[in-house]
């Protein structure tokens, strides 16, 4: 996490920050409406699909294909990790969850990141930063325990476990950009990702996991918008950003993507937001924010100090 603090962040990084948080949002949003008409992994398939039909062309004409093909191995194995697992298992998770739960669920990936990163990459975790990811989890067992639909089903305590897998993938995956991908363009990641998601979802969309009634209309609209709006767009931000400012410090519009999928969620869907949300997703920003590194202040100073 040390490279992080070399790179300063701009206005710009800022906006984009909130931009992808706004574009990421609205993906739990578009899931939970598109997720029980399609099927999870047949919606993903299309999702990816109208992804690389959109950002393959532009690869082409930007001549970085050279870029993509040099660096297949890696991206076949982003692809999963990042994109094609992580898409299904959330798509999942929508049938049974909120698109803000679900969302809360999603904003642990900074800690994943952390704790994958000392395990696998040799990054290193504090004590401080290992009780901000007890107080992160303690968020998330809020989040169970006052979320009545999670009590009376047990497919909704798997979504639970399913949305934390999801983050594991997404943490794990950044720190396979931030040490093994950094040179490359975000465009050939994004298109690299998308193009290899697709080749693994088609046989299981060929064989099991076609519906048996294809709907019509204002629903393919929300595939085309997942694809390419809330998909290939966020994403090439999201790789450029890594770039400017770090991994570590690009993972922050984790923090943002609850507020817009929340309000998304009460405006679209009369989603509630309780106070056992606000209290749970408190604990996990919170939770993460000790864990990065992103709060400051004199008791935390002080804690360090005595850590130290």
């Amino acid at each position: 996490m040390g490279s992080d603090s070399t790179k300063e962040v701009e206005v710009r990084d800022l906006v984009d920050l909130i931009v992808l948080a706004a574009l990421w949002g609205g993906s739990f949003l578009l899931l939970r409406l598109a997720s029980p008409v399609f099927g999870p992994v047949f919606l993903i398939e299309m999702r990816v699909l109208t992804g690389l039909v959109v950002l393959l062309p532009i690869l082409l004409y930007s001549g970085k294909l050279k870029e993509l093909i040099s660096n297949w191995q890696i991206l076949s194995l982003l692809s999963l990790t990042n994109m094609c697992l992580p898409f299904c298992v959330l798509a999942f998770t929508s049938l049974y969850l909120g698109a803000g739960t679900i969302s809360i669920l999603n904003a642990t990936v900074p800690f994943f990141a952390a704790t994958t990163g000392y395990f696998l990459f040799g990054q290193k975790v504090t004590l401080l930063s290992a009780f901000g990811l007890l107080l992160g989890f303690a968020g998330v067992v809020v989040l169970m325990a006052g979320d009545k639909q999670s009590a009376a089903s047990g497919m909704a305590l798997l979504a639970f476990a399913a949305g934390l897998l999801a983050a594991l993938m997404y943490g794990f995956s950044t720190n396979i950009i931030n040490n093994r991908l950094l040179g490359v363009s975000g465009l050939a990641i994004t298109t690299g990702s998308l193009f290899f998601s697709v080749l693994y979802l088609l046989p299981l969309v060929l064989t099991w996991f076609r519906p048996e009634k294809l709907p019509g209309g204002v629903m393919w609209l929300y595939v085309l918008i997942l694809g390419t709006v809330c998909t290939g767009l966020p994403y090439i931000m999201f790789y450029r950003l890594i770039l400017r400012i770090g991994a570590y410090r690009s993972l922050t519009v984790t923090y943002l993507v609850p507020v817009f999928s929340i309000l998304y969620g009460a405006l679209l869907l009369a989603e509630p937001i309780t106070g056992v949300m606000v209290l749970g997703a408190s604990l996990v920003l919170l939770g993460i924010a000790v864990t990065t590194g992103r709060l400051n202040g004199p008791a935390i100073l002080a804690l360090r100090r005595s850590a130290k």
